[in-house]
């Protein structure tokens, strides 16, 4: 079938994509009126439900990146890459386990909120202007990186992949708030499996893989046995890494604004329950497909010779290779949700933060809520400007692998973010110094692991390539977290020797902390009809769309088949929402 606009879409791909960038848009003004204030408008007025707070936890972890960086370590190593996603389902069931319903007890609209509560309005200023601009960074980065890899492998342009994606998230976000930003969220974990499931089953069912058990006897042997792999000489410190850092980084009052939408602890403890239980079952599907294209094509430089890391395009390849007529557009879609579920998350937190803990506390005191909610609208507009710009000057910097940009990134720079916030959860008698003076440790920490690593000191300039960014992981992340606690636990000691006394504010904190939420009782609303009827429709919406596309689309009964699995899906999903609201608001 011919492709359209010089890329390599056909006309069907072009029809799916537009559909899903209108479907975006129209989720905005569909929970437009679900914001009545600020609190609504950032954190759903803390009267969501656990499955699509789940599901958006669940997809603030993805990006592009999972599809692109992450694919391509599945690539050229095989199954190392998916420790980094099982680490997040460690850190997720943490959540479940010590963390979800602590956050929710912070009875705050934003985790900056729970920082000036816990460590006072300095601390506020310190972690809300460090937040802001690396959210915007990280935000640049997952949107740089779906740009990159779908104008070399389509042949869109790049700057129309930043500023259509970038403007979609900027509009849906604005309009509709957290209640869009979840909604969608929900939405796109049902497109995403979806989508991945199909391509899973179809690379395994090529003639040249022969199933999981002729895929585990052609790919290379390090793919399975890790140590075999070239430079590996740190793998399994590496894969122990991964399992510390991202159980810690999930776990601190940074990521608390996950849990705050929820009604109360049980939800969110189930929240964070399906987060981890998504995560831990979607390595074993997502990492196939890469492993498939490995088998298919060693050499991806021939196939994507305009991509800097050809392997970055190993998961569309395989896609491009054994999907039908019209389902590559569904994966674009896929790549586009990928990135747009942490973009909105991220402009939606920033928006909250900035308002929140600096246009309300410093420029406007005695600001309305009306005045809090339309400031809330409009520096997400803002954000969403400065996201996309961000994206663009990442653009300049086309060489980075971005496997390597996102774990050094979180490392280096997450880590001594997240450890004062999630011990000073714990640990009462901290003074309030201790959170920016561990910053400042941790931060002057990375720098000294970078400064080794790039002068070679103590035997590390034989170091390269592969050996290199995992030094600069490991040690940045496990040292950050080790440097960091032991100051932290430093301050805490030096305080009782000074005799220096809890505030009054920190007491009723923790004493939050102790006390369960009763969402009814502390003036919550009760919204479950109207969240699982307006998601139900949506979803049913969506859905349909897919298996007309199955009906429409001139394709084999495999292809046709494949459609109408993912539109039976989402849309069986949303008719039994629609019937569950509807059941429950005539009792």
């Amino acid at each position: 079938m011919d492709t359209v606009f010089g890329t390599n879409l056909t006309i069907w791909d072009v029809v799916v994509l537009a559909f899903y960038l209108v479907f975006m848009f129209a989720i905005g003004f569909v929970y437009k009126s679900f914001s009545k204030d600020s609190s609504d408008y950032f954190r759903g007025g803390g009267s969501m439900l656990w499955w699509m707070v789940g599901a958006s936890a669940f997809m603030t972890q993805f990006s592009a990146w999972t599809f692109t960086g992450a694919a391509g370590k599945a690539y050229t190593d095989g199954a190392l890459v998916s420790m980094i996603f099982f680490g997040n389902a460690l850190g997720y069931f943490i959540n479940y386990a010590i963390t979800s319903y602590r956050f929710r007890r912070m009875r705050v609209v934003t985790q900056l909120d729970a920082v000036r509560r816990r460590f006072g309005p300095e601390n506020e200023q310190v972690f809300t202007w460090t937040q802001v601009p690396m959210r915007v960074l990280y935000a640049g980065i997952w949107l740089n990186g779906l740009a990159i890899v779908v104008s070399s492998i389509f042949k869109i342009d790049p700057l129309v992949t930043v500023w259509v994606v970038g403007l979609a998230v900027l509009v849906m976000s604005v309009a509709g708030g957290s209640w869009a930003v979840v909604a969608s969220d929900f939405i796109q974990v049902l497109l995403l499996m979806c989508i991945t499931i199909v391509v899973c089953v179809l690379a395994l069912s090529h003639p040249a893989i022969g199933g999981l058990g002729g895929l585990i006897d052609k790919v290379p042997d390090h793919h399975f046995s890790f140590s075999l792999a070239e430079d590996a000489k740190f793998v399994y410190l590496w894969v122990f890494t991964a399992f510390v850092v991202q159980g810690f980084k999930l776990n601190s009052m940074v990521d608390a604004y996950r849990y705050l939408c929820v009604k109360d602890d049980r939800e969110a403890r189930k929240a964070s329950l399906l987060a981890a239980t998504l995560m831990l079952i979607g390595p074993f599907i997502w990492f196939i497909p890469p492993m498939a294209a490995r088998v298919l094509e060693s050499d991806l430089g021939s196939v994507f010779p305009a991509l800097a890391n050809p392997s970055e395009g190993a998961f569309i390849f395989i896609g491009m290779e054994v999907m039908p007529v019209g389902m590559v557009g569904l994966l674009v879609c896929s790549l586009f949700a990928a990135t747009m579920s942490s973009m909105d998350s991220g402009l939606n937190v920033n928006a909250g933060i900035f308002v929140n803990n600096f246009y309300k506390p410093i420029l406007r005191k005695n600001a309305s809520p009306r005045e809090l909610l339309l400031a809330g609208k409009l520096f997400s507009a803002l954000f969403g400007i400065l996201i996309i710009l961000a994206g663009l000057l990442w653009l300049t910097l086309k060489d980075w692998n971005l496997f390597d940009i996102m774990t050094v990134f979180g490392s280096m720079v997450a880590i001594p973010v997240a450890m004062p916030l999630l011990w000073g959860m714990f640990i009462k008698s901290a003074p309030r110094w201790a959170a920016w003076s561990t910053l400042i440790v941790g931060f002057s920490f990375s720098i000294l692991v970078k400064i080794i690593e790039q002068e070679g000191w103590f035997g590390l300039g034989e170091l390269a390539g592969r050996e290199k960014s995992d030094f600069l992981y490991i040690y940045s992340g496990l040292g950050n977290i080790l440097v960091c606690t032991l100051w932290f636990f430093f301050t805490v000691w030096l305080a009782k020797k000074q005799g220096i006394k809890t505030e009054s504010e920190v007491e009723e904190f923790f004493e939050d902390l102790n006390q369960p939420v009763d969402h009814e009782g502390e003036g919550g609303m009760d919204t479950g009809n109207a969240q699982a009827l307006a998601m139900g429709l949506l979803c049913f919406i969506y859905g349909g769309f897919i298996a007309i596309l199955g009906i429409a689309i001139p394709n084999s009964l495999g292809g046709r088949l494949s459609f109408f699995f993912c539109g039976l899906v989402i849309g069986g999903i949303g008719y039994a929402l629609r019937r569950s609201g509807k059941k429950n608001s005539q009792t």
